[in-house]
């Protein structure tokens, strides 16, 4: 049976970020993901993961200024200091919190450009062997230009070939149900292709990010794929309530009453 964890950026919201994780353990999570930490210390996330039993599934490398509309630097090569110096701050969460893998967001360039593919492929490069040091995957995430326009990583294909190319044992695909679909549809097919390569799953409706169940996609039949192509890691819900959050679990239920926890590996 899948494992999941609520994503705290987009779930959960009624309540302040670090008031959240009570909130997922109480409706049954035992697991947690969000986009970033940075906002509050190490030790908090840690605390809240302690307290309420649960584990850190994944959290993404520092993107830049993101609330100015950055979606990741690796694609700039004069930038790539600075993203030297978000590994080194992102270690110290993954620290805390014992999360097993990171997420590294590409940035906005146009796929085409050669100097943003030979600097992204030198980050990814660079920034796999750093966590390498210290037991940690990266992954890399396709991303629709509907939700992301310019979104350099728009191409599970091209995501695989890189991952394949670079034989990097501790580097894997993040593979969005949610995003796979829009990009390609035929989402099935891709996971059974791709699942040597898959370290982290993602979920949610299509076409509005809502619910699981609520969309164009038999998100049921996709998560028992999950488990007969032998899937163990987390699924991650990085969906958007259509109403409150705890309103809209009821797709959760039959997952919650078998789930058993384990860690984040």
């Amino acid at each position: 049976m899948p494992r999941f964890a609520a994503n705290l950026t987009m779930m959960f919201n009624e309540h302040p970020f670090l008031d959240r994780f009570a909130a997922a353990a109480d409706a049954g999570f035992e697991a947690v993901e969000f986009l970033f930490p940075y906002e509050h210390s190490p030790d908090a996330i840690a605390e809240r993961l302690a307290r309420h039993g649960l584990a850190q599934a994944l959290f993404n490398l520092p993107p830049g200024d993101f609330a100015a509309g950055e979606r990741g630097i690796a694609v700039f090569p004069e930038r790539f200091d600075e993203l030297k110096a978000g590994v080194g701050t992102a270690l110290r969460y993954a620290e805390a919190t014992g999360v097993a893998r990171l997420h590294l967001m590409a940035g906005l360039a146009d796929p085409a450009d050669p100097g943003a593919r030979d600097a992204y492929r030198r980050a990814v490069t660079w920034t796999a062997e750093r966590l390498s040091e210290h037991g940690l995957d990266l992954v890399l995430e396709p991303i629709n230009a509907r939700n992301m326009p310019g979104y350099f990583l728009d191409d599970f294909g091209a995501a695989a070939a890189l991952i394949r190319e670079l034989e990097l044992s501790n580097l894997k695909l993040q593979f969005d149900l949610y995003h796979c679909q829009i990009l390609h549809g035929d989402v099935t097919m891709r996971l059974r292709a791709l699942m040597p390569l898959i370290g982290h799953v993602q979920t949610a409706s299509v076409p509005d990010r809502h619910e699981p169940g609520t969309g164009e996609m038999n998100d049921a039949y996709l998560f028992a794929e999950l488990d007969r192509l032998g899937y163990a890691g987390f699924v991650g819900c990085e969906y958007i309530p259509a109403a409150g959050t705890v309103e809209g679990l009821g797709w959760f239920a039959p997952y919650r009453t078998g789930s058993a926890r384990g860690d984040a590996r």
